[in-house]
């Protein structure tokens, strides 16, 4: 009926209450989003002036690049949830910050569509991470169509956002107003500093990273069911030194106030309760597994419709307010 979060959120807080002290924010995050700025635009610089080679400036865009890319999008989705500060103003000032290495505006609207995603998971019609309809029907189990379907990901992530805003009547906010000028001024900063290579290298990357990418498969890794009727899954790997533990999804979900630093320690406390989830070990598997076995595609999601929704919040208020007069 319902998500599975919001059920085992307070299962784990009526057992360890003393989650509730990793709640708060790490704003040792800052810094992170300081050294992939400094990266990111001071290879633009060097592939911009010093070095003239497309083959050279490809690979450092995916291996380095993509890299940074997809770390990026790691601190921008905690500034989403007030993770940096703590204070909501300044972690959108953090999210625009970082997304200086980015030369698309992403992260206020990723903000909003983000938070849709937690309240609506898994709704039809209202989860903005659900693919489309013509995405599920086009792709099904094609391995060359889901290729394909990996390598344009930036283009489909940004596609599904204008649909669903067209379609709620929603029209970009200040904030996002806001990005679009930040990033503009940022990306004619750098192709007169670092020259339209420089600034080319940069789309590159932001392709690379959000494309066929290890680092990109937490995309797949997180809501495609590979095991039947389980809907979020984890990954735990080394990947996830790099990538600040983005891999711990089942975690964020089920606690979005604990900062990534101190997710690991959540399944610490509780592994009774996520080892007995599945989960995976490799991001290369991942996509391996979801391009190549014919039973996986876009529509490999767990959905529900609205009104499944609506009820199984219900039932677990009743059940939640039931527990609470019982204690």
């Amino acid at each position: 009926m319902d998500e599975p979060h919001l059920k085992r959120k307070h299962a784990l807080l009526a057992k360890y209450p003393e989650i509730r002290q990793l709640y708060g924010s790490d704003f040792s995050t800052f810094y992170a989003a300081t050294v992939i700025n400094l990266v990111q635009l001071g290879l633009a610089y060097y592939f911009g002036h010093y070095n003239s080679s497309h083959w050279t400036m490809i690979l450092a865009a995916y291996f380095i690049g993509g890299t940074m890319t997809g770390i990026v999008g790691v601190i921008i989705h905690e500034a989403c949830h007030n993770l940096i500060t703590g204070d909501k103003t300044l972690d959108r000032i953090m999210g625009l910050y970082t997304n200086l290495a980015l030369p698309v505006p992403i992260s206020q609207s990723f903000r909003r569509y983000h938070i849709e995603h937690h309240t609506w998971q898994g709704v039809e019609g209202r989860d903005p991470d659900l693919p489309l309809e013509w995405e599920k029907k086009w792709i099904r189990g094609s391995a060359w169509k889901k290729c394909a379907w990996i390598l344009i990901y930036p283009v489909m992530y940004v596609a599904r956002g204008a649909i669903l805003q067209q379609r709620w009547g929603h029209t970009p906010k200040r904030w996002e107003w806001i990005n679009l000028a930040v990033t503009v001024l940022a990306n004619v900063f750098v192709q007169r500093i670092a020259t339209w290579r420089g600034l080319f290298y940069l789309f590159i990357s932001l392709w690379c990273g959000y494309s066929l990418h290890p680092g990109a498969a937490h995309f797949i890794q997180e809501h495609y069911a590979f095991d039947d009727g389980q809907e979020t899954y984890s990954y735990y790997g080394v990947l996830n030194i790099p990538f600040m533990n983005i891999g711990y999804h089942n975690e964020h979900h089920d606690f979005q106030m604990v900062p990534w630093s101190r997710l690991p320690h959540v399944r610490a406390l509780a592994t009774e309760y996520y080892d007995s989830l599945a989960y995976h070990t490799s991001w290369l598997l991942v996509h391996w597994k979801f391009i190549f076995d014919p039973a996986m595609g876009p529509q490999s999601r767990v959905v529900r419709d609205y009104d499944t929704f609506k009820s199984g919040r219900s039932l677990l208020k009743k059940i939640h307010q039931l527990n609470r007069k019982n204690d």
